[in-house]
Parts: C-alpha cells; sequence; structure tokens
C-alpha cells in the first residue's frame, strides 16, 4: 500500500489551502516572471533540470532526495508547501510514486503534471504484457509494471523529449530555451548510450550476468543485451523482504549460471546482498562500489547525476566481468 501522508504534513495541507494555491493554467505564465517546477524523484529532476539549464525565471524544486527510496517515500511539510505552489509537476509514472495522489490532495497542487513515460513501452503489468504509456492511462499508475524505466538511455533520451514539450506546452515563451538544452543534452545521452553499448559488446553474450538487490535493472539488462540471472529482492519495490526460499533459489542461480558477483543497491542496506554473495561464495558490490538504482547520489559522488550514475554503474559491472572500460567520451566528463 502507498504511503499514507502523516498528519503534520496534513495540517501543512489544510494551511496551503486557506491562503490559497496555485490557480495556474498552461502558457499562463505572463502575469509573473517565474515558472515553478517541482519533480518528484531524483533521476526525473536530474533530467528536468537540464531541460531546464540556465533559462532565466525558472526553478526545479526535486522531492525525492538523493539514496532515497521513491517506492518508501514520505513528503515533508516543506515538500507540500512546494508542489502547493508548483505551477509544473514533472513524474516519473508506471506507478512508482504510489505516494503521488494523496500528496497533490493534501498540497492542494493544481498546475500541469507532465508525465514523462509517455511512449515508453513498458515491461511486465499486471498480466504480463508490455503496454504503451499516454498521458492520463492506467499504464502511469500500474502497480504491476516495472518503473525503472530510465535504466535503458533510450528510454532517458525519450523522457527528456516528453519533459521538454511538457514545459514548452507551460511555458511558450521559453520553448526555444528548452529545446536548445533539450537538444545538446540529448547528444550527450546518445554519446552515453553508444559508450555503453560499445563496451558490453566486447563481453560475450553468455558472460553478461547481472545479480543485483531488488528488480530495478530490466530495462538496462533488455536494452544492453545482459542476463538478469535474479534479484536478493525479486520486486519492483525495494522495500520489500527476500524470503528463505528464494535466497536458496538465488543461490543456486548464481553457481549454476557462473555468475561472478552480486550488486548492492546505494539506497537499500547491503547486508541481503553480501549474505548471498558469501552463500555463493562470489564477490560483493556494495558501499561506494554499489549500483544506482531507484536513487541517484548526493552531490559530489560517482551517482550526483543520471550520466554519472550511468557511467558508474556500467564500469563496475564491467570489471565484474573482468572487463576494462574504455575511456569515456570527453563531452560525459
Amino acid at each position: 500500500m502507498p504511503p499514507k501522508l502523516a498528519l503534520p504534513a496534513l495540517v501543512v495541507a489544510a494551511a496551503l489551502v486557506l491562503t490559497g494555491c496555485s490557480t495556474w493554467a498552461p502558457g499562463n505564465d505572463s502575469t509573473s516572471g517565474g515558472l515553478s517546477i517541482v519533480a518528484t524523484t531524483t533521476q526525473v529532476a536530474d533530467l528536468t533540470r537540464n531541460v531546464v539549464g540556465d533559462t532565466s525565471g525558472v526553478t526545479v524544486t526535486q522531492l525525492v532526495q538523493p539514496n532515497q527510496s521513491a517506492h518508501a517515500y514520505d513528503p515533508s511539510a516543506a515538500d507540500l508547501t512546494a508542489l502547493g505552489r508548483a505551477d509544473v509537476l514533472v513524474i516519473n509514472g508506471v506507478g512508482l510514486e504510489g505516494w503521488l495522489n494523496d500528496a497533490i490532495d493534501a498540497s492542494g497542487f493544481h498546475g500541469v503534471t507532465v508525465h514523462s513515460d509517455t511512449g515508453i513501452t513498458i515491461a511486465a503489468d499486471a498480466a504480463g504484457n508490455d503496454v504503451t504509456a499516454h498521458a492520463g492511462d492506467a499504464a502511469h499508475d500500474s502497480a504491476g509494471g516495472n518503473p525503472h524505466i530510465w535504466t535503458d538511455v533510450a528510454n532517458a533520451e525519450a523522457m527528456v523529449r516528453t519533459i521538454e514539450k511538457g514545459l514548452s506546452a507551460a511555458s511558450p515563451r521559453r520553448t526555444s530555451a528548452f529545446a536548445a538544452h533539450a537538444g545538446a543534452y540529448g547528444e550527450k545521452l546518445a554519446a552515453l548510450d553508444a559508450w555503453i553499448r560499445a563496451n558490453v559488446d566486447q563481453v560475450p553474450a553468455d558472460k553478461r550476468l547481472l545479480v543485483s538487490n531488488h528488480d530495478a535493472f530490466g530495462y538496462f539488462t533488455t536494452a544492453y543485451g545482459i542476463t538478469y540471472v535474479g534479484s536478493v529482492i525479486p520486486s519492483f519495490d525495494d522495500n520489500a523482504e527476500p524470503s528463505a526460499a528464494t535466497i536458496d533459489r538465488l543461490v543456486s542461480a548464481i553457481t549454476a549460471t557462473g555468475v561472478k558477483a552480486v550488486f548492492s543497491e546505494a539506497s537499500i542496506s547491503p547486508k541481503a546482498a553480501a549474505t548471498i554473495a558469501r552463500q555463493a561464495g562470489v564477490a560483493v558490490y556494495s558501499g561506494e562500489d554499489a549500483l544506482y538504482g531507484d536513487s541517484l547520489g548526493p552531490a559530489g559522488s560517482n551517482g550526483a547525476t543520471y550520466i554519472s550514475s550511468q557511467l558508474h554503474n556500467v564500469r563496475l559491472i564491467l570489471r565484474s566481468w573482468g572487463v576494462t572500460p574504455s575511456a569515456v567520451p570527453a563531452e560525459l566528463q
């Protein structure tokens, strides 16, 4: 069940309603020089900031903080205040923000929502099929779909285009600036995708094996031809707990396939991953060598941005396969 907002947050929300919330409408940015954007997750916020760039009068507020689970996030009073005053809300979608409806109701948000998953093929819905997300469709709220769409760089490129269109519709006078920034960032993402493919392709297909903390890398492994052997937590939600039977099955799978390492994730406790790695007799990657999955890292870390997190993850995975990655293109450094 999505977390319910705490009483203090609801009190703040009531105060917002009494003092008046945003009644902004698309394109109605002529009476105020600014455009206030709230983005939900660390990845969506980073993509949004790259679309905004140095555009004058635009602010981006990020709700989920570095190394914080997007599944278990509980908005603070300050978060609800920012949301209530926002002109635009940018979300990941695919049910990742299970807390979002409560937050919107509590904050009194009346702006425009940009669904960054629009048009992306969503893997494994409740019926086991792929569905394509369209704004307003149930795909955005499908608890059975894999919400970790950004792990495939091509999906991140699509998300950037959707965010750029949404912000341009919200503030037409800034369209050219948003388009320029999105185009420049899109070129970096294309270079990132090419670098990942060139490095992964060095490795024989039967050696491209991955085990991680939870089911966060399905789009990544599909995009780059990697076999996802299993996860410590066999769930899209990083708050789930593995059973003893699950652990036994994963240890057996690691042994049978020849997996060399188990990867923890920066936003999840590494204890279970370490236990499984020890039982299977393989390496465990944790701490500074953990993958960035549900969340980016803090400023100054290897996962501070979407691009740096992908570079970090791929370098570590290649290392676990015994491969030295090629030099990173200058535009990505």
